[in-house]
């Protein structure tokens, strides 16, 4: 199939200077509309001609939709225009919630970093080469997953979650906003909707078409990230194939409450191995109580696994996602693709 790159089609370009005025924008050219934030992930899908959007809408004249503020139960509230660059070396982030911190100072590379937000790397889409390509897959309409075929290359793609499409959720900062219990903001024609992180998200067998639940009109404002796990005991972790600008072949993230090295509260999160992020609860209410000892992390590594289904080139994701959590509980080193 002919793909003509780099010539972008024809649009129209808004630039509002208020969410107001963006989210209003929207709720007029509906599914016409595109919402570009840092531009990174829209300028590939526009020059490969594979989104065609009748209006683009410019978020970054929107100075309010920037920053970092405390909120009145001591949490925090992240603009969703900020940069992952200044996410990454925000001082209070780094100090309560530097699993946050940490996660997004290995998106990509540091150039992407100062110019991607943190609305953007949440909201991205799958990154399937089929489905970026212009393969006529389920997830654009068509009526085959060329991932999930017998020729398929799925060494990236899902063990868990999938219904038709094999793709998964590529985000770093997901998981470790999961982890943190975070809020998701949202403003639509009927006003704001405050969303838990996990449930921003959907799957294919609701949605095939889509990886959130935004529809037309809508806005990702802001992230709340409460105080409930400021300066808890956190993990995270990312493994890919190079050291910079590599989308994760999996990343976890985990933020304990510990009374001496008993496990009070934690919450879990997985990324890129299903098509939607993956909370962990099961695995969360079997360690809670428990010592966070590399025993019980055996044993919520070997849980988190149950249930997976490898594809043909991605059976190594479930020794990965094994050890993942392992570490993510008790913090030891071992070797993270050992079987």
């Amino acid at each position: 199939m002919a793909v003509f790159r780099d010539v972008m089609p024809a649009f129209d370009l808004l630039q509002p200077n208020t969410a107001a005025e963006a989210q209003r924008v929207l709720a007029e050219n509906g599914s016409d509309a595109w919402v570009m934030a840092g531009g990174l992930d829209s300028f590939d899908w526009l020059k490969d001609r594979i989104k065609k959007p009748q209006v683009l809408v410019d978020l970054s004249g929107i100075d309010e939709l920037r920053g970092v503020r405390t909120t009145s139960d001591g949490g925090l509230e992240i603009g969703a225009m900020t940069t992952l660059t200044d996410v990454a070396n925000h001082p209070e982030i780094k100090k309560n919630y530097g699993v946050l911190a940490e996660a997004v100072s290995v998106v990509a590379s540091p150039q992407i970093r100062n110019q991607g937000t943190l609305g953007g790397n949440i909201s991205q889409d799958v990154r399937c080469w089929y489905y970026r390509g212009g393969w006529p897959c389920y997830r654009a309409g068509g009526d085959t997953c060329f991932a999930d075929t017998p020729v398929g290359r799925n060494r990236e793609h899902a063990i868990f979650g999938a219904d038709r499409c094999v793709a998964v959720h590529p985000s770093d900062s997901v998981p470790a906003l999961i982890a943190l219990d975070a809020k998701f903001l949202v403003q639509g024609s009927k006003g704001q909707r405050v969303m838990d992180a996990e449930d921003y998200f959907i799957g294919p067998d609701i949605d095939i078409t889509k990886i959130n639940v935004l529809q037309p009109g809508d806005l990702l404002t802001a992230i709340r990230i409460p105080a409930t796990y400021a300066g808890a005991k956190f993990f995270f972790e990312k493994v890919r194939d190079r050291n910079v600008w590599d989308f994760p072949l999996m990343n976890v993230a985990s933020a304990m409450k510990l009374s001496g090295n008993n496990i009070e509260d934690i919450r879990i999160a997985v990324n890129a191995v299903s098509p939607r992020p993956m909370r962990l609860k099961k695995v969360e209410t079997a360690v809670r109580g428990k010592s966070a000892t590399p025993e019980t992390g055996e044993m919520a590594g070997k849980m988190a696994v149950e249930g997976a289904v490898p594809l043909q080139f991605n059976a190594y994701k479930i020794p990965l996602m094994r050890n993942l959590v392992k570490r993510a509980i008790s913090g030891t080193q071992e070797a993270t693709w050992a079987s």
